[in-house]
């Protein structure tokens, strides 16, 4: 069996490890109603809630929290439009390709597995890896995704304004005609490479990361890297790396990467990709590169792999490994809980986008599947 093979089977193991089932989201439906009491009476704060801590310098504050009962750490901000609009952008762009949202689960295991994904400690947040997957889908030949100025052309956040229900109504439609002319467009040459395939690729894209940030930054508005010096919209440039947030340019979302943690992101980069592509390694050290030690001992207790192609195992059938598991929530007032976001997940859970633009509630309670057209 080839290496690429053997690899291509690891990752649909580590996928099949870390989708949400079913018993995920009745969670996180709990987690909503739970947080729905708690708004009602700050009294309910006692004994149910614990770690609390009140981000007032954040770019959009939040509340972080646990809850005692789910085991679910939260972050919870109000009237954060923006981060709604994104989160359904995201979901959206998977609808042109289900090979996304595997790759950003993969992506954001990895990077948690090397200590790597989180802004607090000078690394990526999720949101800029998850933009990082979909510009490694931009460049790729033949590209998988289109530069996402060709799904919305307007910067997102400015038109985000007057009436809500019509500025996200027009969001939702101008998303929607544009991407079903991607789709459909009979032309375009179609990429078929496996999930190990584009894994590899993309660490390989980004291993000399630090060494071309200082010059050039990432744009999934156009789909390619940028001159830092001949783009208006970036100067000054006062950060280590620039990952442009394509709904709300000019906002870097690599704005905590800091120089000394880019050095090392690089070189974690190079080393997985050079570990990955040797193809002499067994299946516990690929797991342990690129999994955190939950899911790998979870997965390594299972029986001897078979490497045959197989399709994905029921989501509600199997043993989970008890992870800390993270959701970020954006109340709009008081009482209503919407666009639920999973901190190693996009909410990304496959249903049509007609189902979707005005049912988030529904979102949460239908299990993704993958399909076979890719």
């Amino acid at each position: 069996m080839s290496s690429d093979n053997s690899l291509e089977f690891t990752l649909r193991d580590i996928l099949a490890a870390i989708n949400p089932t079913g018993d995920d989201w009745s969670a996180r439906l709990r987690l909503i109603e739970e947080l729905r009491v708690v708004v009602r009476s700050l009294e309910s704060l006692r004994g149910g809630w614990q770690k609390l801590q009140f981000i007032a310098n954040a770019r959009v504050p939040i509340l972080k929290c646990k809850s005692s009962y789910l085991n679910i750490s939260c972050d919870i901000s109000i009237n954060n439009l923006n981060g709604q609009m994104k989160s359904k952008l995201l979901f959206w762009i998977n609808e042109i390709d289900r090979r996304f949202r595997d790759m950003v689960l993969l992506v954001k295991e990895w990077a948690k597995a090397h200590d790597i994904n989180d802004s607090k400690s000078g690394t990526f947040n999720s949101y800029c890896l998850s933009l990082l997957v979909i510009f490694h889908f931009q460049t790729c030949t033949p590209a998988i995704l289109p530069p996402l100025q060709e799904i919305y052309p307007r910067n997102m956040v400015d038109d985000l304004r007057g009436v809500r229900a019509d500025a996200e109504k027009n969001i939702e439609e101008t998303c929607a005609e544009n991407i079903y002319r991607f789709r459909s467009d009979k032309s375009r040459m179609r990429n078929y490479s496996s999930l190990s395939e584009l894994f590899i690729s993309f660490l390989a894209k980004f291993s000399d990361i630090s060494s071309r940030a200082p010059e050039q930054g990432i744009s999934p508005c156009s789909g390619q890297w940028e001159n830092i010096e001949t783009n208006t919209r970036w100067q000054p440039k006062t950060y280590a790396l620039f990952v442009e947030d394509p709904f709300e340019q000019p906002a870097n979302t690599a704005r905590t990467v800091n120089q000394r943690n880019l050095s090392r992101i690089s070189e974690t980069f190079q080393t997985t990709h050079q570990m990955l592509i040797s193809g002499n390694q067994d299946y516990n050290s690929v797991l342990a590169t690129l999994v955190g030690p939950q899911v790998s001992q979870f997965l390594q207790r299972r029986p001897v792999h078979n490497p045959r192609p197989r399709a994905y195992i029921s989501q509600n059938s199997r043993a989970r490994p008890q992870t800390d598991r993270a959701v970020n929530l954006s109340m709009q007032g008081q009482n209503q809980f919407q666009n639920a976001r999973v901190d190693r997940r996009p909410n990304t859970n496959g249903a049509t986008m007609q189902r979707t633009v005005n049912a988030a509630q529904n979102q949460v309670q239908q299990v993704w599947r993958p399909r076979s057209d890719r």
